[in-house]
């Protein structure tokens, strides 16, 4: 096995059952790692205060957290630790309010849009920090359980048949014509579940740590591993979250997919299932390297 330099995975179906679940099993061996001086990055959608319950950092020591990064908010935010372990934005894409209410504006239309033209109902959540979170599938509930489910790609093309929506690169053409119609470059992604639409998205997050990471000490992406729950494609050419792991900056990087859902993945990609605790599995493998 490969002794990686730096890794970097998302956090919820990849590290985490939910974002409620015990980070106790995945704490172990970050720490091991983190000791050795190996990078961990933690790239996720969400906020600092969901990751661990904003609390992950303090199970390691300001040392430790010299090696942790987190990359959160679909490109949003991207921290690194200072010399007291205290979590600091190095780099940032926010909006000022003004644009941010121009995303808000153009999120209602692609709602209206939607509405109008095929009856097909949403729910839009406003307070993300540059994008939103438009729900595709307002009657599905996951239970906390935010990762992909096989079983909701099934649920959400019958539901945009059933509209006369072709499929999801609809909804994300969709979208993408509204931003151009507001003067805006708008990022579509989707995980069966939500279109998220804003300014930015994971790829972001990893090209601005990979970006530090060769700075302080010369690490390239060939140094490094990609790991998630979400490369899988759903629909013609059009791939999970996930997938925007892969940039032109971080392509010579190994990726790999936990997720036992079928279909295909981006080229590069290996799919190895087994979910989080293959993950956790391969933590332990690297700390005994």
């Amino acid at each position: 096995m490969k002794k990686y330099k730096a890794i970097f995975f998302d956090w919820d179906g990849t590290a985490v059952l939910s974002r409620t679940a015990p980070v106790d099993q995945v704490v172990v061996p970050m720490k091991k790692l983190l000791s050795e001086g190996v990078k961990l990055a933690v790239i996720s959608g969400t906020t600092i205060n969901n990751i661990g319950d904003g609390k992950l950092h303090r199970y390691f020591t300001p040392k430790e957290r010299k090696n942790l990064f987190y990359g959160l908010g679909r490109g949003a935010y991207n921290y690194h630790f200072t010399d007291e372990g205290e979590p600091e934005v190095f780099y940032s894409l926010i909006p000022d309010k003004e644009r941010m209410l121009k995303i808000h504006g153009a999120c209602y239309k692609i709602h209206e849009r939607l509405l109008r033209e095929f009856d097909f109902k949403t729910d839009i959540v406003f307070s993300r920090p540059n994008y939103c979170k438009i729900d595709i599938l307002v009657e599905n509930d996951r239970n906390g359980q935010l990762f992909f489910q096989e079983h909701e790609l099934d649920s959400l093309n019958a539901v945009l048949k059933e509209h006369g929506i072709g499929d999801l690169r609809q909804l994300i053409r969709i979208a993408e014509e509204v931003g151009k119609e507001e003067g805006l470059s708008l990022t579509a992604t989707t995980d069966a579940k939500y279109l998220e639409v804003g300014l930015s998205s994971k790829s972001d997050n990893v090209n601005a740590i990979l970006e530090l990471l060769d700075m302080e000490c010369g690490l390239q992406a060939e140094d490094c591993s990609f790991w998630g729950d979400e490369y899988m494609g759903l629909s013609e050419g059009l791939f999970g979250s996930d997938s925007f792991m892969l940039t032109a900056r971080t392509r010579a990087g190994d990726f790999f997919d936990v997720s036992a859902a079928g279909g295909q993945r981006p080229q590069g990609v290996q799919v190895l299932g087994g979910g989080v605790e293959r993950f956790i599995g391969f933590l332990e493998a690297q700390s005994n390297l």
